[in-house]
């Protein structure tokens, strides 16, 4: 059957009719989402971004300024943010003074946020992104998932491809699962699940013909296993989920984190979905866990699951 898709307004969707569609069929993870708001000159981008998330979902949207109200910053808040909903409890305003961290995180547990938006900085080049420490910390200690924004944008970014972790972790099934879901509400076409594998798996040392074909043969094993391990997670993937999307998994051999990082940039994912870290500690600090190697250097938007 066709749909005639209708005419709105540039900054949402046109993808939003198919997820009205199939909202029956998705249990929408999103259902409040919090972005925290500084009177900044991506203030406009930032708050479009949230609104078209809130779209998407279906969900209700928690707006958080940290620093003294004023009737100029409250006029500000309104005048972007009006025509978007009539639905008072759709749309929260909250001003709070005090510690951005601690104030971010306590909000969003007070309002069950299940998404914190954040933006990125550009290094002096422009071309590469990082999160200063107030988003890091954020994101480190978050109770739900966060997406980090590297061009938030007035004008709606369309999302063609999303990259996830296909990780041999207890939280890979969950962020598949949802970035599935993303994927729909978010009109994406195509979906690659990569396996990070290292090299130290391999365990074998290189020196002549044999050792070489030994590698090889082993790099071959674990590439094979590695990819049932996916399909079993992708066989519980309901066939809802995965309807209009181009599915591939990738194998790839190097250091985790860091390989994912520089494959979603080098094929120029719009998105990039990762198993949220576990809680920050002491060895964190000296042998860097998975994600602080996208952190360090993030190379699209990342959707960080929890």
């Amino acid at each position: 059957m066709d749909f005639i898709l209708p005419k709105i307004n540039s900054i949402f969707s046109p993808f939003k009719l198919e997820a009205i569609i199939l909202n029956g069929l998705l249990d929408h993870k999103f259902k409040t989402i919090l972005i925290g708001i500084a009177f900044s000159p991506n203030l406009k981008n930032n708050v479009y971004e949230a609104m078209r998330m809130v779209d998407f979902f279906d969900s209700k949207m928690v707006l958080v300024h940290v620093g003294k109200k004023t009737e100029k910053k409250e006029s500000a808040i309104k005048e972007l943010i009006s025509g978007f909903s009539e639905d008072t409890e759709k749309v929260k305003i909250i001003w709070r003074e005090g510690n951005p961290v601690d104030i971010i995180i306590k909000t969003a547990k007070e309002n069950n946020a299940d998404l914190i938006m954040l933006g990125a900085s550009p290094r002096e080049d422009f071309l590469k992104f990082y999160i200063g420490s107030i988003a890091r910390k954020i994101t480190r200690n978050a109770h739900c998932s966060v997406l980090l924004l590297i061009k938030p944008s007035e004008d709606l970014r369309p999302c063609n491809h999303i990259v996830v972790n296909g990780l041999k972790d207890h939280k890979t099934k969950q962020t598949v699962l949802a970035s599935f879901e993303v994927a729909q509400n978010l009109g994406a076409q195509q979906l690659t699940i990569v396996e990070e594998i290292s090299q130290q798996e391999v365990q074998v040392v290189v020196q002549d013909d044999k050792s070489l074909l030994k590698a090889i043969k082993r790099k071959e094993q674990i590439t094979k296993k590695e990819h049932l391990r996916v399909q079993d997670i992708l066989n519980e993937v309901p066939e809802d989920f995965k309807h209009g999307i181009h599915i591939k998994t990738q194998p790839i051999f190097g250091q985790r984190g860091y390989s994912i990082g520089h494959y979603a940039r080098v094929i120029g994912a719009d998105l990039l979905v990762m198993n949220a870290p576990e809680k920050t500690n002491f060895w964190d600090r000296i042998f860097p866990h998975d994600l602080e190697h996208i952190l360090a250097e993030l190379p699209t938007d990342v959707l960080i699951i929890r």
